[in-house]
């Protein structure tokens, strides 16, 4: 059952892809083709499931599983979503953490500098996993030429810490990382095993480098936002 999802997924994001209609200089903007669960903020989803697409289409990703991350929220909120594509419902739903260099309770800045401390934003893929000192960990690969292709090499990972938590959210005094979408502990291991290698992670923050560079969002959307 689950491979015939996954082939009609695969279906429908080509198809997507050839009905978008040509823009000058850019790709093309995939057709709106997954409906959005209710909890996930509109704007986050409508350049989250763009940067699915054509992340498919460039056969760069897999699978029918999209994480969204929002960080135009607070971290005290739950700003992680895990959704099935294939089934439009809501896997997980979680508090994760940004980069200690990106703001204290709202993320502002964004780098894809080693050593920024800053989270990245944009489309990722997930790689492998591997046990290392903040335990089960999965890697980042970044997709995005100058807004987060670094992430391997900055050791991006998503992870558990204990600085992140539903009690540490209601005293507003949520952990931060040194740029790595952290998630409680307790919840991690169930969200890296989830996430197989391949899935498309995609941070959403209107950054100004992201909307003038990124092959990945809804342009159509973009211009509205500047």
């Amino acid at each position: 059952m689950r491979c015939t999802r996954f082939a009609l997924l695969a279906f429908a994001v080509a198809a997507a892809g050839a009905c978008a209609r040509p823009r000058a200089g850019n790709a093309p903007d995939p057709e709106p083709a997954f409906p959005r669960p209710r909890e996930v903020p509109a704007e986050a989803w409508t350049h989250a499931t763009a940067a699915y697409q054509r992340a498919m289409l460039r056969g760069a990703a897999s699978g029918s599983l999209l994480t969204v991350i929002d960080y135009t929220l607070p971290s005290t909120t739950r700003r992680l979503w895990v959704v099935d594509l294939g089934t439009s419902q809501v896997l997980m739903h979680e508090y994760v953490a940004h980069g200690a260099g990106s703001g204290g309770t709202w993320a502002t800045g964004f780098s894809n500098r080693y050593g920024s401390k800053r989270s990245s934003v944009g489309t990722f893929v997930t790689g492998n996993t591997y046990v290392g000192v903040r335990g089960l960990s999965r890697r980042l690969k970044g997709l995005e030429p100058g807004i987060n292709d670094r992430a391997q090499q900055r050791g991006i990972v998503i992870h558990g810490t204990p600085g992140v938590s539903a009690a540490k959210a209601r005293l507003g005094r949520m952990g931060r990382t040194e740029g790595c979408p952290a998630v409680p502990r307790e919840s991690a291991r169930k969200l890296i095993q989830l996430l197989e290698e391949g899935s498309v992670v995609f941070i959403w923050y209107p950054d100004r480098a992201l909307l003038e560079t990124s092959e990945f969002v809804d342009r159509s959307a973009v211009s509205g936002e500047r």
